[in-house]
């Protein structure tokens, strides 16, 4: 039995952020597929889960040579067939961010979001697409959120992080269209969780309804699912957990 069916055996997978919430989640399922051979779990300490088929790695967005560093180590393995970054940033835990009002909003906190929402996948794209097989079925995934639709946006807000995904967003549809001229299979899309029981969402919890705050195996589960259902009309799009495409 497999989450992943659709494409094939002996399966490569990289998931960045591996040391999250959700992105430990995302390695646990991922070891236990029958069809997956080895999984790259790279996260800022490199200390993530430990499996037979787990090989772990050190990466940080802001050393962009630690991004080929990684790539350049997948790359010695073969191709990879599955990439999800599944980082994420909305608060430091201390006070900085999300912004509330436009009074809130400083330099260093957007370039903080820009960073990881925006400017760390963009780098991995650049770096690990072209480790993707050109023949067979692989996908390029970002962790993105529903509140980076600009045409859902009605309660403001949240403006680095908003910014910062909606940007993804972008990025995601415009690696779409280039990516399609010579890897016809290969699939770009933004993925959102939902809101899940991680640290990034804690201090925000308190008007979740309980049947809406999902813990991250049930969130990781789900994402996996979408993503095996994926076909190439997808790509550039942002889904859901449930699958239903997100506006822009």
């Amino acid at each position: 039995m497999t989450l992943l069916p659709s494409f094939g055996d002996r399966l490569n997978v990289v998931v960045l952020g591996a040391s999250g919430g959700i992105g430990s989640a995302l390695v646990d399922l991922l070891d236990a597929q029958s069809n997956v051979e080895r999984v790259f779990a790279f996260s800022r300490s490199g200390q993530t889960r430990t499996g037979h088929k787990i090989v772990r790695g050190a990466i940080d967005y802001a050393d962009e040579d630690s991004i080929v560093r990684a790539a350049q180590r997948v790359a010695t393995w073969g191709p990879c067939h599955l990439v999800i970054v599944a980082t994420g940033f909305l608060h430091d835990g201390q006070g900085n961010g999300p912004e509330k009002s436009y009074r809130a909003l400083t330099g260093d906190g957007l370039a903080t979001s820009f960073q990881v929402n925006t400017i760390g996948p963009a780098l991995a794209a650049r770096y690990f697409v072209p480790l993707l097989p050109r023949e067979s079925k692989a996908v390029f995934a970002a962790l993105s959120a529903r509140v980076g639709s600009i045409s859902d946006n009605r309660l403001g807000g949240w403006y680095g992080y908003r910014a910062s995904k909606a940007a993804l967003n972008m990025l995601i549809k415009t690696l779409a269209i280039e990516v399609s001229r010579n890897r016809k299979d290969t699939i770009c899309v933004g993925l959102h969780p939902g809101t899940v029981d991680t640290t990034l969402s804690q201090p925000f919890q308190a008007g979740v309804a309980e049947d809406k705050l999902f813990a991250s195996e049930y969130a990781a589960g789900h994402l996996l699912s979408v993503i095996n259902g994926l076909t190439p009309d997808d790509s550039g799009h942002t889904f859901a957990w449930d699958g239903a495409r997100i506006p822009f």
